[in-house]
């Protein structure tokens, strides 16, 4: 019973290192395309279509890493319980909850820089660095 709270905590533990440093990543992308942001609304895009276009790009490669990670985690799930007694069986509420938790932290991260940078004047945004 302990090896099972062990392993229970270590998810835990890993989650929220993988949700905070996924926001962390990709905030700090968007944050650093606030001279395109301004540069695309300085020609006439609107806001929405900005936010939209951050929105596509991070839920792409957010997608792409959900889908990796889901592709993978049936087979490490079945090394880890041959070697690990009283691993229970796979949890379809994990593998269901665990990407929805990852897709809601990319649409946090892209949505609040890039609106955030689409409210600043373009030729405040074309000075940025």
């Amino acid at each position: 019973m302990i090896v099972i709270q062990m392993v229970g905590s270590t998810g835990l533990i890993g989650l929220a290192l993988a949700l905070v440093g996924l926001y962390g990543l990709i905030a700090y992308s968007v944050t650093r395309r606030t001279r395109e942001i301004g540069i695309r609304m300085a020609i006439g895009a609107n806001r929405w279509a900005v936010l939209a276009l951050v929105l596509r790009q991070g839920l792409t490669l957010s997608a792409i890493g959900v889908a990796a990670g889901a592709a993978l985690s049936v087979p490490v799930f079945r090394i880890l319980s041959t070697g690990l007694a009283g691993v229970g069986a796979l949890s379809p509420w994990t593998l269901l909850w665990v990407p929805f938790a990852l897709l809601i932290v990319t649409v946090a991260a892209c949505s609040i820089p890039a609106w955030r940078a689409s409210k600043i004047d373009p030729t405040l945004a074309l000075r940025a660095n």
